[in-house]
């Protein structure tokens, strides 16, 4: 089960994801979903929250190239 600080972090990162790619929050969720996402931001939280918006975004953005 996820802390509420984890699940109020994914959706900061649906946020940040979403406006950067003007994409709508159900397709980035559908993204974060197939690629793994959702799992990579919550196993690595602990690190993750405390990156700027920008970072966590190219982060993100690098791990699903990786995929």
């Amino acid at each position: 089960m996820r802390s509420n600080e984890e699940l109020y972090f994914l959706s900061f990162c649906v946020e940040a994801y979403k406006m950067r790619h003007h994409m709508s929050g159900e397709n980035v969720m559908t993204l974060f979903d197939n690629k793994g996402v959702t799992q990579y931001l919550t196993d690595h939280f602990g690190v993750l929250h405390t990156q700027s918006e920008q970072w966590i975004v190219d982060d993100i953005d690098e791990f699903i190239r990786n995929r």
